[in-house]
């Protein structure tokens, strides 16, 4: 059975199914540390070891692009005083790591209306973008403040502008335009913390990929936990519309 394989088959396992792409919702920092009674901030800071476990796992079992949810357009909902600290932590953290992605070879990109961040933080993106632009190890894309909807109107208004011909607009075309250009699609989709749905999350991009989700809550998530996932995946039939 595929359960029984050892954790080293996982890579060979990723290359017969041609995995290519694995996107996760990064769900339930804010829930961990409740239930382990420890304020928010917790949940989030555990949530980057999480992240960095999981980006380690993705390069030993082959699997070539990573793209996590970290913070939708909705978020700007929540409490300042937590959004602060998210967007705070979320500039610490490249800057503290970006010298080690750098020598792993992983290739960052930031996906979302950036323009819509504070200009420091920009400054900290785009120079983590240009110092890895070369490598070619994972690539790691990270959605910040990113919403799909507000995505594909972007996309549209840009295809609009450039003046094309309403009969040359193809799904490629359309594709050429969205945060995710010259990536290919997720072949798979992990949600952690137990919800079904999407929550505006690449909602193109996932036309065709295998969902998979699971009660474990994201700072719990690890090698062993994508190991399960990727399993999981390679039961699955994909039909592809047929």
């Amino acid at each position: 059975m595929i359960e029984a394989l050892e954790k080293e088959d996982v890579k060979s396992i990723a290359e017969k199914t041609n995995l290519q792409h694995i996107a996760i919702i990064m769900d339930g920092n804010r829930r961990w540390a409740k239930e382990n009674h420890l304020p928010s901030a917790m949940g989030h800071k555990k949530g980057v070891d999480a992240l960095k476990k999981t980006l380690k796992a993705a390069h030993k079992f082959g699997v070539k692009y990573l793209t996590l949810y970290a913070f939708s357009t909705e978020n700007w909902n929540r409490a300042k005083e937590e959004v602060d600290f998210l967007m705070g932590l979320l500039a610490n953290t490249i800057k503290s790591q970006l010298a080690e992605l750098n020598e792993n070879n992983v290739k960052l990109r930031f996906i979302g209306y950036l323009e819509g961040l504070n200009k420091d933080l920009q400054n900290i993106l785009s120079e983590a973008v240009k110092t890895t632009e070369n490598n070619t190890g994972v690539n790691l894309q990270i959605a910040i403040n990113y919403g799909a909807r507000n995505e594909i109107t972007n996309a549209v208004k840009k295809i609009v502008q450039k003046g094309i011909d309403p009969k040359d607009i193809t799904e490629e075309v359309i594709s050429e335009f969205l945060y995710t250009s010259n990536i290919p699609d997720p072949d798979l989709l992990i949600r952690t913390g137990g919800e079904m749905r999407v929550s505006n999350y690449l909602l193109w991009q996932i036309a065709y990929s295998e969902f998979y989700t699971t009660k474990m809550f994201w700072p719990e998530f690890d090698e062993d936990a994508l190991r399960v996932a990727i399993l999981e995946f390679a039961k699955r039939q994909r039909r592809w519309g047929g």
